[in-house]
C-alpha cells in the first residue's frame, strides 16, 4: 500500500543539514505512523550536492526517502507545488511540510499528525501560547510577528502564525484550494495556502513549537520576499476567492444530473 503520510522538504543548498535532519524525521516518523510514511525532499540543483546527500540518505533509511531533482531555483512555493503534485500521485492522505535547516525541530511531527486527527490543517505555531522563536534579534522578530499580524488584519484570520512553514494538510485540502493558481513564492505561499483551506471551510488549527535559529548554512529571507508579502497579500483578497469559485463551479457543473438534460431535451 502507499504510505499515508508525506513529509516535503524543499531544499537548495543544505548539505551541512540535510544529512542532520533526514535521520531524524525518519525517527519521529516511525514512532507517529510506523510503517505508512515517506520523506520527499524536493532539490532545487543544489550546487553543493544536497539532493546526492539525500538519495545516500534514503538508501540508509530503508528506502523511505524519496528526492525530486529540479534543475533550477525557481522559489519555495514552486518546489512546494512540485513535491504536493507528487506525494498526491503517489497517494498521499497526509502531507506535511517543513524547512530543512533544522529549524524546525522533527520532534513536533507527531504532535501536527495527532492533531491534524481532528483538524484539516494544522500550522505548527510560533505565537501560540507554549509556542516560541529562540536565536532571533529583534529586527528579526519583528518581522516575522508583524508579517503574520499585517496578514491576519487584511485577510481578517484568526491564526496567530501564518507565515510559518512547518503544518500538516489533509489530501483532501490540496486537491479543493486549486493549487494549479498559487502563484505567491516566500512565506506569502504558506499565507495564500491557510487562507484558502479557511475560505474553502476547511477545519485550521494551531499547535505550539518552538523555532530555532538556523546554525548551519545561510537564510534564505531576503528583502524581496518581505516586499512580496506587502502587496501580494492584499490581492489575496480578491484571487484567492475567485481561485475557489472556479473549483465550486467546475464541481457543479461535473454533478449536474443527467435528469435535467433528458428534461431539457424533452422540452
Amino acid at each position: 500500500m502507499a504510505p499515508a503520510v508525506w513529509v516535503i522538504v524543499p531544499t537548495y543548498n543544505e548539505a551541512g543539514s540535510i544529512q542532520l535532519l533526514l535521520p531524524l524525521v525518519a525517527q519521529q516518523l516511525a514512532l507517529a505512523a510506523p510503517g505508512d510514511h515517506r520523506i520527499l525532499v524536493v532539490d532545487d540543483g543544489s550546487p553543493d550536492g544536497t539532493g546526492a546527500i539525500a538519495e545516500r540518505l534514503g538508501e540508509e533509511l530503508g528506502g523511505i526517502v524519496e528526492v525530486l531533482h529540479r534543475k533550477e531555483k525557481n522559489g519555495l512555493g514552486r518546489a512546494y507545488l512540485a513535491g504536493f503534485a507528487h506525494a498526491l500521485a503517489a497517494g498521499a492522505q497526509f502531507v506535511c511540510e517543513m524547512d530543512a535547516d533544522l529549524s524546525h525541530d522533527p520532534q513536533y511531527l507527531p504532535a501536527l499528525l495527532s492533531a491534524a486527527r481532528d483538524a484539516d490543517v494544522v500550522l505548527g505555531s510560533r505565537y501560540v501560547p507554549g509556542g516560541g522563536v529562540s536565536d532571533w534579534g529583534p529586527l528579526r522578530r519583528l518581522i516575522s510577528r508583524g508579517g503574520s499580524t499585517y496578514a491576519r488584519t487584511v485577510l481578517r484570520l484568526p491564526q496567530r502564525d501564518l507565515t510559518g512553514g512547518f503544518k500538516c494538510m489533509r489530501r483532501e485540502v490540496l486537491e479543493a484550494i486549486e493549487l494549479d493558481s498559487v502563484r505567491s513564492q516566500g512565506y506569502v505561499f504558506q499565507i495564500e495556502i491557510t487562507y484558502r483551506a479557511v475560505l474553502a471551510g476547511f477545519r485550521v488549527t494551531e499547535v505550539p513549537i518552538v523555532f530555532r535559529d538556523r546554525t548551519i548554512g545561510t537564510s534564505k529571507m531576503s528583502a524581496s520576499i518581505a516586499l512580496e508579502a506587502m502587496w501580494r497579500v492584499p490581492q489575496l483578497r480578491s484571487s484567492a476567492p475567485a481561485a475557489l469559485a472556479r473549483v465550486t463551479a467546475g464541481d457543479a457543473a461535473a454533478t449536474a444530473t443527467p435528469a435535467s438534460d433528458g428534461a431539457a431535451n424533452a422540452s
